[in-house]
Parts: C-alpha cells; sequence; structure tokens
C-alpha cells in the first residue's frame, strides 16, 4: 500500500509541476513535496518485529 501511495505522490507531483498556470511560490513547494518522496526511493524502510508480524 505504501509503494501504491509513494507512487501516486510521484505521479501528483509530476503533473502538477508541468502546468503553466501556477505560481513560483507553488512550484517551489511541488519541488520540494517532489525531492522529499523521491528521498524515500533510496531509503530503505526499516521494519520492526511488531511490522513483520501485521504483515
Amino acid at each position: 500500500m505504501d509503494k501504491f501511495i509513494h507512487n501516486q505522490n510521484l505521479a501528483l507531483f509530476k503533473k502538477k509541476l508541468t502546468d503553466p498556470q501556477i505560481s513560483e511560490a507553488e512550484r517551489e513547494v511541488l519541488l520540494k513535496l517532489l525531492a522529499d518522496e523521491e528521498a524515500k526511493e533510496s531509503t530503505p524502510s526499516r521494519s520492526t518485529r511488531a511490522d513483520r508480524k501485521s504483515s
């Protein structure tokens, strides 16, 4: 589920960045959100013992 949300966020931010109507402030926020979301890709999530039990 997290992977799905991650991919949807990436697609949404990239799509919104192509909109010529957004302001420079909105563009900066979107770029920051996109960078944060992309950083999640390279950071392996560590699972805890509780996470493994619920899976």
